[in-house]
């Protein structure tokens, strides 16, 4: 048990190798690759938390901290690569882009430390500073620039507010649902990369539906039964 329970750990800091890869392809400015990377990284994201559970880590493998190394590799992947793929990729011109690749960490950073960051029922308080799956959608669907600002700027701010927003694997409720439109949304993400995110209608509409319904699902949970509209 303690040896599995240390393999977590290993499973979980393989995130950091993963995001030094998709650092190297932003480099090299094949957003692509990058992208493949990066979601290969949120699959390793979505797989570790259960096996840390499962092997209880905390107990059989306490030298390592692994939420604090959870949360190191997330802000690599969460943050500051997608940050600097908005700066270089050209979704966002002139100031835009810098405010953004500046502002995001900021924010973020923030966010990470406040210890309110999870609710009761496992999802996550205030925006999740997930700009990896932001960014991916972003340059599939590649709206205006005035849109993508608006939005950064947006989230930004619903990091701080009450607002949830479900964990994919962990929050219960609807997880029926939530769980394979992740998966839909991984694979969508990865096809339009594989393709070098050439336009083609019916995947970015997969695509927007996909992220609509995980960046709203919470809401609509809080909206729903906090209120008492249903039981």
């Amino acid at each position: 048990m303690i040896l599995r329970a240390y393999s977590v750990h290993l499973f979980t800091a393989v995130g950091a190798s993963l995001a030094m890869l998709a650092l190297l392809e932003a480099a090299q400015q094949d957003w692509a690759m990058m992208s493949i990377w990066l979601a290969i990284a949120f699959v390793v994201d979505g797989i570790d938390g259960p096996l840390a559970r499962r092997y209880d880590v905390g107990t059989n493998a306490p030298v390592i901290d692994g939420t604090l190394l959870d949360l190191i590799v997330d802000f690599l992947t969460y943050v500051m690569i997608p940050a600097y793929a908005l700066y270089g990729s050209g979704l966002l011109p002139g100031w835009t882009g810098w405010f953004v690749v500046l502002f995001i960490p900021f924010a973020s950073s923030l966010y990470f430390a406040d210890t309110r960051m999870k609710t009761a029922d496992a999802s996550f308080r205030g925006f999740p500073s997930c700009w990896n799956m932001v960014v991916l959608a972003l340059l599939v669907i590649q709206p205006n620039w005035v849109v993508i600002l608006l939005l950064v700027v947006g989230l930004s701010a619903a990091q701080f507010l009450t607002l949830r927003f479900v964990h994919p694997v962990r929050t219960v409720r609807w997880r029926a649902v939530t769980l394979p439109v992740a998966l839909i949304w991984t694979g969508s993400i990865a096809y339009s990369a594989w393709l070098g995110f050439a336009s083609f209608p019916g995947l970015t509409a997969v695509v927007t539906a996909t992220s609509l319904y995980l960046l709203l699902a919470g809401i609509a949970q809080q909206i729903i039964y906090d209120k008492g509209w249903l039981r």
